[in-house]
């Protein structure tokens, strides 16, 4: 049977939020943002183990404590200057554990309001799927396109169209190929896309957002606690 692992890339520095500091390590209730994220991963029992990716000067992540996420959590410095250079780098520091059929879910630091019943949706609607997928929610607003003077150019229609999400899962082997021949992608499907297979979309939840920026903080502190 094949295993499933995850790879959450930390490397980034999280300019659009404007903090002091990368974006994963703000406070949320408590803990840095990026605890809530890696609990959720590590706690979930298909997976067997977690490796945060974390840029190579990253001097934040030894000022906190990590012990309550048990020991399927790992650390790698080998973060890159994107994200899927980060999941690329990530992938090859995996291959001592992860085989080209297991399953790897690549999940983003600042998602952190995944839960169980989300990733039990993953793992049971791709388990024998061919290529894998991704969590994603329909379209509900009303997309308008800008023009250079920020003025609505055109209503884009919204049938068939998906937010994408994380984690995103697909099988180790296909995933690192994909990757090194389609480095310039913004998330995992991408490159799988540009292999010409088609992802699964998975129907997530709009509770699992990203925090991008500070009001994305309040709302997933919010969240958490509802939960709590």
């Amino acid at each position: 049977m094949p295993r499933h692992y995850a790879i959450v890339p930390a490397a980034g520095s999280g300019a659009r939020f404007g903090a002091e500091k990368p974006k994963q390590y703000l406070d949320l209730l408590g803990r840095p943002l990026i605890f809530h994220t890696l609990a959720a991963l590590t706690a979930h029992p298909a997976i067997e183990r977690v490796w945060v990716v974390l840029s190579p000067d990253d001097a934040e992540w030894s000022r906190h404590d990590w012990l309550a996420l048990g020991p399927k959590l790992e650390t790698v410095r080998c973060g890159g200057a994107t994200r899927a250079a980060s999941v690329t780098n990530g992938l090859r520091a995996a291959a001592m554990a992860a085989a080209d059929d297991d399953w790897i879910l690549v999940h983003d630091a600042a998602r952190p309001c995944l839960s169980a019943a989300m990733l039990d949706a993953l793992v049971a609607g791709l388990a024998d799927d061919p290529v894998g997928g991704i969590l994603a929610v329909p379209v509900a607003d009303t997309l308008k396109r800008a023009d250079a003077a920020q003025r609505v150019a055109a209503t884009e229609p919204r049938d068939g169209l998906w937010q994408a999400q994380t984690p995103q899962m697909f099988r180790y082997g296909r995933l690192l190929e994909a990757l090194e021949n389609c480095p310039g992608v913004t998330d995992e499907a991408g490159a799988i896309e540009a292999l010409g297979l088609a992802p699964k979309l998975v129907r997530g939840d709009s509770t699992n957002l990203k925090v991008t920026y500070p009001a994305d903080l309040a709302l997933a502190a919010m969240i958490l606690r509802a939960r709590q």
